[in-house]
């Protein structure tokens, strides 16, 4: 079988299947994957009987195309029932792939009390007296907007904001998991450049920087111009920076 590109872990499936209960069984199902031109990263056993044994197996292959031949390739065999196949990537991001969790404890009234109403209101008076402030007493300081408006997403083109979102809430897990930062996707329902700057403008103060991704040239070079002239903050444009960093 030719196939034009190789096996990742991007097209990852897994396959529940029912076998019968003999001593080939496995190995022809594995044989037939790998004839397939996919490659078999796990094989565990879920159930058996006297009869069958249930198993799910995992497999890299090519693309979503080549997943389906394989698939078909198991159900050609003899005694084989192929009961669900469940594609891995899009397992990964059921519910989306980032969550909000507090780092203070909320036990008791008291410690309530300490981080909202009413004692609250004493830090935000001290950052309204000393707004430099906000870098201490907030997440501001570790805390970075991943904004897009979907006109460039990946090498796809022009998506759409909430198409762009998986690929922002991969950058902000990256953030976390490699540089310690917490990030949040910021994905705008607007392509037009004044508009783009006026609202990262508008909310700049809750961040300590900006990651720009997935802007369409030309425009994005505006856009990342006409902010790092008019924040205090840095402004970092992936498709520009991160890429000639590469």
């Amino acid at each position: 079988m030719a196939i034009t590109r190789l096996p990742s872990a991007g097209f990852s499936i897994t396959i529940r299947i029912a076998v019968p209960a003999d001593a080939s069984s496995i190995g022809r199902l594995t044989t037939s994957v790998g004839e397939a031109g996919a490659i078999v990263t796990a094989l565990d056993v879920v159930d058996s009987d006297p009869t069958h044994v249930l198993v799910d197996l995992t497999c890299d292959t090519a693309d979503a195309g080549h997943a389906d031949q394989v698939v078909q390739a198991i159900s050609a065999l003899d005694g084989v029932d192929v009961r669900k196949v469940s594609d891995r990537t899009f397992l990964l991001h059921l519910g989306g792939k980032i969550e909000v969790s507090s780092k203070v404890a909320l036990r008791t009234r008291d410690e309530l009390s300490r981080a909202y109403t009413p004692g609250v209101a004493r830090v935000c008076m001290a950052i309204a007296e000393n707004p430099a402030d906000a870098r201490r007493l907030t997440i501001k300081r570790n805390t970075v907007a991943v904004v897009s408006d979907g006109s460039a997403v990946l090498g796809l083109g022009n998506l759409g904001p909430a198409a762009a979102l998986p690929v922002m809430e991969g950058k902000a897990a990256l953030f976390k998991r490699f540089g310690g930062v917490d990030a949040w996707p910021v994905v705008l329902d607007t392509q037009d450049t004044d508009e783009i700057v006026s609202i990262v403008k508008a909310i700049a103060p809750a961040y300590g920087g900006i990651n720009l991704e997935d802007i369409a040239a030309p425009r994005c070079f505006e856009i990342e111009a006409r902010l790092r002239e008019a924040l205090d903050i840095p402004v970092f444009h992936d498709d520009q920076h991160g890429t000639a960093i590469c």
